[in-house]
């Protein structure tokens, strides 16, 4: 057991080995995910971190994980890499197409020290294609999907929904469930391989639900105008009294009337299917909502199954009641995040450790991982002594020697 596993809690994938090369957005979220679950995951750092970098104190995407600072232009720095990888059973990368190659860790390096390694790379515009060199952040990748223009007002333009689409949704979840079906194929056969994960491949593979809808005539390819993409009075949002909202999904038919009934609007039943009445519907809706606070319509709506929630900010989302019964958010170190998921029966997840400082977890790594060459010379030398000592004591047990050791 290495000395990341304190808590017996450590989750489903406990005993796999992953190396993060350090980067930004996409990459760690997904590194930090797999950590959830349980994996050994060391993130290696560049000295002197990355421009867009928080305090390492409040970089929640560090978190249950350790770190070690590598110089990877350093004369020793891509062999520390490989050193890592050869123990490994994945690695993440999200360099440019071409940099970790140029950098002496690419991924036919690291497999000709570890045949079993999946290696895998999370970019924007993905390894191959007239872009793939190209910068971009999430919003750039997402724009040519057709994800960004299918989000928000007509009349307004498309809303940018912060960096979940694609860094997240389209990028890290994605990497995530490629390297672990790769993960399970090397297992199997004992080949490893390479994962090209890619931000619009994913944010594009989001909206294959759509796509078929638009096949068949269902969706219309414009903004606000289609049953989930706001277009429909009875699956959005409602400004409230107080300047707040509340958000409504009454699409069923016994939803929709539960809906209106608690609105009070209940002469509106036949307007659900005759899109002609919708702008009608709407105004009659929204002027309802202005009449009470969200609290107000949040107590009324509560014991219902009118599908009508209210819309919370960041700090007020770990209070609301069911969120918090579920423990949704934990308390780690004075910071209030969310907590892993998804759930387990058999091998529950937690917050471990806080977001690893870069290079804090060096000498657990040479020692954990049997790569001294993360240390210095006189380091090197003194865990040499330490690992020679401790095999020493280890075999005066097996054997049940007695007595003072030398």
């Amino acid at each position: 057991m290495t000395a990341a596993r304190t808590s017996g809690r450590d989750g489903p994938l406990t005993g796999v080995r992953v190396v993060e090369l350090a980067g930004i957005g996409p990459g760690p979220f997904a590194a930090m995910l797999l950590a959830d679950l349980g994996a050994d995951v060391v993130r290696v750092d560049r000295p002197g971190g990355s421009a867009l970098a928080i305090d390492p104190a409040y970089d929640l995407t560090n978190r249950n994980k350790r770190s070690v600072v590598v110089d990877l232009k350093s004369a020793d720095g891509p062999a520390a890499v490989l050193d890592l990888a050869e123990r490994a059973d994945i690695l993440i990368e999200g360099y440019r197409p071409g940099v970790a190659e140029r950098l002496g860790v690419g991924p036919e390096a690291c497999r000709a020290r570890n045949p079993r390694l999946v290696y895998g790379r999370m970019t924007g515009w993905g390894q191959h294609g007239p872009l793939a060199e190209r910068a971009g952040h999430d919003i750039a990748y997402i724009a040519p999907t057709g994800t960004l223009g299918l989000i928000g007002r007509p009349e307004e333009p498309p809303a940018v929904p912060a960096n979940l689409v694609g860094d997240y949704a389209g990028g890290s979840l994605y990497l995530v469930v490629g390297v672990l079906a790769a993960l399970h194929h090397a297992r199997a056969t004992g080949a490893g391989q390479v994962v090209d994960a890619a931000i619009v491949d994913g944010a594009s593979h989001l909206a294959t639900m759509i796509h078929g809808m638009l096949a068949a005539g269902g969706w219309q390819d414009r903004r606000g105008a289609n049953l989930l993409d706001g277009g429909c009075p009875y699956y959005g949002t409602y400004e409230t009294a107080d300047g707040k909202h509340m958000a409504v999904g009454a699409l069923e038919q016994q939803f929709y009337d539960e809906f209106l009934a608690v609105l009070g609007l209940t002469d509106h039943a036949d307007a659900r299917k005759d899109v002609t009445r919708w702008g009608e519907l709407r105004e009659a809706v929204a002027a309802r909502f202005k009449s009470r606070t969200r609290d107000e319509w949040t107590a009324l709506f509560e014991d219902t199954d009118a599908c009508v929630a209210p819309v919370l900010s960041l700090r007020e989302a770990p209070h609301h009641p069911h969120l918090a019964a579920r423990g949704t958010f934990t308390d780690h170190a004075g910071i209030t995040q969310p907590a892993p998921a998804p759930r387990f029966s058999a091998t529950p997840t937690e917050v471990r450790t806080g977001p690893a400082r870069p290079g804090s977890g060096t000498r657990d790594v040479a020692r954990d991982w049997d790569v001294p060459r993360l240390l210095g010379e006189d380091e090197q030398h003194q865990q040499h002594e330490q690992h020679e000592q401790h095999e020493q004591d280890e075999r005066y047990e097996q054997d049940g020697v007695p007595g003072p050791r030398p």
